[in-house]
Parts: structure tokens; sequence; C-alpha cells
């Protein structure tokens, strides 16, 4: 079922489904019974743009600060859980805004149930999870190996499991390493489905490796139309995958507002210090929700033409700086007055 025809359902005072905004996600990777340290990096996350933050519950005193973690961010917390339902439950309890559990590992069908109870009683969506490196021995023989057909045969079984338990605030999950995979499994669910989906490349790699895996894999899979949330997965800093998931949307037009920096991959005309002065740019952008895009060109030749689609542009050249809006040059500064010159620029946009 594509985005639009999802069932809508309520995270927390967010919505997904049914054609509303795509919502970004990430996890914490702090101890989540460090309360200081969880809340730091929440916070950092909501700033940058995160939508929806996930914290792992391995025990009782993680689930126990659920409720100070909720008290003090703005944005949906979600309680990840494995195997343990009591855990699920004192999550709820403590006010999880979602959980996300495999129904297949929790227990057993009655300790299912318990979760789900308390789910229908707090309104509390249940996230499906199933993970090609979790698959179920009967599927992996069934289809000779680890497959998105059989991937998608056990999130809908799950599925089916707490609709036969009468409820039906449920997402769903499916996620593999393997792109093509991953992608083939979307396409399939989507037509067998109505239920929002998350999407990611799980265990995608490093921020070099996993952006490039998430790229294309969210890339090809949001662009049909399909999906409902997003986490680019990256073993690193959590930062870096909002920064990630943001620039992914805005790139197939499905998120608007924050500066779109583009730059010039340098060539032997260049002669300024084009890939330092393209980082700061980019970070210096981050907190302006200006919805542009922004030039850095190296040559002082051919600046201003490349720079003609943006609305605001930069170009070097030895010594001196261009300032360019609309293709225009509108004036010219010393090279190290560039980045002060285009910051005055952006405070006073109109």
């Amino acid at each position: 079922m594509y985005r639009d025809n999802t069932k809508v359902i309520r995270i927390g005072d967010r919505v997904i489904g049914g054609g509303n905004p795509i919502l970004i996600q990430s996890m914490t990777n702090t101890k989540t019974e460090n309360l200081k340290a969880t809340l730091e990096q929440i916070h950092g996350l909501e700033k940058v743009g995160c939508d929806i933050i996930r914290c792992t519950v391995p025990s009782k005193e993680a689930a126990a600060v659920f409720g100070e973690i909720k008290k003090n961010i703005s944005i949906p917390l979600v309680a990840d859980i494995h195997f343990d339902y009591r855990l699920a439950i004192a999550a709820m309890e403590n006010g999880a805004d979602k959980i996300r559990i495999n129904p297949g590992n929790i227990g057993g069908e009655e300790k299912l149930k318990a979760v789900v109870n308390v789910a229908k009683e707090r309104r509390v969506p249940i996230r499906v999870g199933v993970n090609s490196g979790s698959l179920e021995k009967n599927l992996i023989e069934k289809y000779g190996r680890v497959t998105a057909e059989g991937l998608v045969e056990s999130a809908l079984d799950k599925v089916r499991m707490i609709e036969e338990m009468d409820y039906d605030q449920i997402v769903i999950s499916i996620k593999s390493s393997d792109v093509l995979m991953s992608i083939k499994a979307h396409e399939l669910i989507a037509k067998q489905s109505n239920y929002p989906l998350h999407v990611g490349i799980t265990e995608s790699g490093t921020i070099h490796g996993g952006n490039i895996k998430s790229a294309v894999g969210l890339g090809v899979i949001l662009n049909q139309g399909i999906g409902d949330t997003i986490r680019v997965s990256l073993t690193g800093d959590p930062l870096e995958e909002i920064k990630s998931a943001k620039l992914i949307l805005k790139t197939l037009g499905l998120r608007k507002g924050g500066i779109e920096v583009v730059s010039c991959p340098t060539c032997g005309r260049t002669q300024i210090d084009l890939i330092k002065l393209a980082t700061e740019v980019e970070e210096m952008v981050q907190d302006y929700d200006l919805d542009i895009k922004l030039a850095v060109m190296g040559c002082a030749v051919n600046g201003p033409g490349e720079a003609r689609e943006a609305d605001i542009g930069i170009a070097g050249g030895r010594g001196e700086g261009l300032l360019i809006k609309k293709g225009e040059i509108i004036r010219k500064v010393p090279e190290s007055e560039l980045l002060a010159v285009l910051k005055e620029e952006l405070d006073n946009w109109k």
C-alpha cells in the first residue's frame, strides 16, 4: 500500500501514514539507564531534526527511567524490546509512545497477548520488526535461504497474530543489510498490507559505506511511494543519521526546509582550499531553516555561471572571493572574509 493510502497511526503527538509527512527516526546508543547521557543525546538529535527517537530497554532499570526521559523531551519516545514481555509492559506504563517488538521472540502467545492488552488500553502502537538475521528456520527452509518473500511472510504472520488479538495500531518494519533484498521486500509488502512502513537498511555500515547503501536503498523504495518513516542506520554518531535522512528526503523532493549546499568537485583551476570552505559552509548552515540552494564554487572564472541555479553562492579565487546571487556577482571581498560575508547575508535573508 503506497504511503498516501496507508493506515494513519498516532505516535505520541505525531501521526504517520495516510500521506502525512515522512518522519525521521534514530536510536540512542547510550545506556538508557544513564538518564543524563541519554537526555543529552536526544536533545542533540532533536536540535538537528529527529522526529521520533527509540531507546533500548534491556532491563527493569531502563524501563523505569522512561517516564523521566518522556518528561524531558519533545519528540515521541519508542521502546525497543527484545525477548522480555515484562519490559514492554513496564516501558508502556512509564510513558512509551510506541514499542518495537518481534512477536516471535517475546515468549509465546500468552505473553504477547499481555503486551497487546496493555498497548490496547493505552493506545500505544506496536512496531512489528522482522530482520533478515532473525528469520525463522522454517521460512529459510521453505525458500532455500533468507529471501524478500520470507521476510514479508514472516512480517505478515506477526501482524496477523496481533490482529487476532483485536488490535490494529501497527507499524511494520522489514529490514535487511542486503539492499536489493530490502527493495524487493518493500515492493512486495506494499501490495499486501495497508499498515505504515518503517524503512531502513539495517547494519548498513560506517558513515561512508552506510550512507551509500542507505541512499540507494531508501532512495529506490521512497521514490516508489513506499515508506512512512525512515532511519539511516549508521555505525557512528546518531546525529549523522538525521543529517543523512534529511538530505535523502530533500533530494527526492519529499521534504522542504533547510539550506541545500551544492559544491563543485575541485579541479586544477581551484585556487582556494575548497574542501575546507565547503565543509565549513555545510556546518554553518545547519542552524538555518531557509528553504534555499547555496553554491560553493572554487573558481572565480566559472563560479558565477555554475552557481546560476542557486539562490546564493560564493566562489573563491587567489586571495579574493565573490558573493553571488542568482548568477550575478554582487560583492567582491577578501578571501578571508568570504565565510563571514556569507553568514551576514543568510542572517538577513528575506
